[in-house]
C-alpha cells in the first residue's frame, strides 16, 4: 500500500527566535510568502512578525501570543508552500490547536488572508480576556494527572504519547505544580505561552473569537484534515471547529492511532520545531511501515533538514 502524505502542522509552544531563518535568506519562495503575510500581520494586528522573530538582539521573551500566533501561522503556511513547490505534496493536513488555521488554509477549508485573520483576532480575544497561565509538558504517562494534586489545580492540554503529555494551569499555580513534579523526579519543561490553552481558563474569550468567526468563509477544502481534537478525518469542518481546536485536549496519540489503522503514512512536521514529528515517531505502534520527517528544528540545520526531506520523498535534493 502506498503511503500518503500528512504535512503536519503544530500550535503554541513550538515557537522560537530565528525559526526558519537560513530558508529566509535563500529560499525565495518561503521569503515570498514570509513577507507577504508579514505586511498584513501588521495591518491587522500592528505588530511586525518577521522583526519579532529575526531580531538581534533578542528584545524580550518570544511568548506574546498577538506575536506568536502570527507567527507560528505565517512560518507554518510559507513552509508548506515551500514543501509543496519543491513537489512534495500532502494527501491530508494535520493540525494541532494553533496549526488547525495554517492546516485549514492549506487544505482550502479557509482562504490565507481569513486565516490569518482568524488568528489575529483570536490573540486579540485571548489577550483582552483571560487571565495569564501557561502549560506544562511532563514525560510521564497521562496516569499521573489523575492524582488529586495534580488534577485539582490544571487540566490534561495534550496526550501526545505513551509517556508524554502537557498540562495547562493558571500563572499562580505553575511554580507549585513544577515544584511537585521535580519533588517526584519526573522529568517536565514549562512551554513559551502565555495562557492555559485547551482549559477552562481561556473560555472567556470564546464569545468574541467565535463571533468573528461567523464573519469567515469557509468552503470545503481539495483535502481532508485530520483534527487532533476529535482523532478524526474530517472532509468539513463544523462551525466551532477553531474554538475547539485550541479549547479542547489535543489527543495526538489516538490521532497518530486512527491514521495508522488505514495503512502507512509519510508524516512530515511542517512546524517550527519538529516536535510534531517526535511526538509522531513515539505514537506509532510498533512495526508500522509509515515514517516521520522534520522539515525545521531549533538547531540551525534549516538547509540540511530540507535536502534530506526532499532526497526521502522525491529522491533528489531540495531547490529553493
Amino acid at each position: 500500500m502506498t503511503a500518503k502524505t500528512v504535512f503536519m502542522f503544530s500550535g503554541q509552544g513550538s515557537q522560537y527566535f530565528q525559526m526558519g531563518k537560513q530558508l529566509f535568506e535563500t529560499s525565495e519562495v518561503f521569503r515570498h510568502w514570509m513577507i507577504r503575510l508579514d505586511k498584513l500581520a501588521r495591518e491587522m494586528a500592528g505588530t511586525p512578525v518577521i522583526d519579532a522573530v529575526y531580531a538581534s538582539p533578542r528584545t524580550d521573551s518570544f511568548d506574546r501570543t498577538l506575536k506568536t500566533h502570527p507567527a507560528i501561522f505565517i512560518l507554518e503556511y510559507s513552509l508548506a508552500q515551500c514543501l509543496i513547490r519543491d513537489g512534495i505534496e500532502p494527501d491530508l493536513v494535520l493540525g494541532a490547536s494553533l496549526g488547525s488555521f495554517a492546516a485549514a488554509a492549506v487544505a482550502g477549508h479557509l482562504g490565507v488572508e481569513d486565516a490569518l485573520a482568524a488568528v489575529v483576532q483570536q490573540a486579540i480575544a485571548l489577550e483582552e480576556t483571560c487571565q495569564r497561565g501557561g502549560m506544562i509538558a511532563v514525560l510521564t504517562g497521562r496516569e499521573l494527572f489523575e492524582q488529586d494534586w495534580l488534577r485539582g489545580h490544571a487540566e490534561l492540554a495534550a496526550d501526545n504519547f505513551a509517556t508524554h503529555f502537557a498540562l495547562a494551569a493558571p500563572q499562580a499555580r505553575l511554580d507549585e505544580i513544577e515544584e511537585q513534579l521535580r519533588a517526584r523526579g519526573l522529568a517536565h519543561q514549562r512551554l513559551a505561552v502565555s495562557f492555559a490553552f485547551h482549559s477552562r481558563w481561556i473560555d472567556p474569550a470564546q464569545a468574541t473569537f467565535e463571533a468573528f468567526m461567523h464573519s469567515v468563509p469557509r468552503g470545503r477544502g481539495h483535502l481532508p484534515l485530520v483534527c487532533c481534537e476529535q482523532a478524526a478525518v474530517l472532509t468539513d469542518l463544523p462551525d466551532d471547529f477553531f474554538w475547539r481546536a485550541v479549547r479542547r485536549p489535543i489527543r495526538l496519540r489516538d490521532t497518530i492511532a486512527q491514521l495508522e489503522s488505514q495503512g502507512p503514512h509519510r508524516y512530515i512536521d511542517v512546524g517550527p520545531s519538529g516536535t510534531m514529528a517526535t511526538f509522531a515517531k513515539y505514537a506509532l505502534p510498533a512495526g508500522s511501515a509509515s515514517t516521520v520527517h522534520p522539515a525545521l528544528t531549533p538547531y540551525g540545520q534549516d538547509l540540511k533538514n530540507m535536502a534530506t526531506l526532499r532526497a526521502a520523498c522525491t529522491g533528489s535534493a531540495v531547490s529553493t
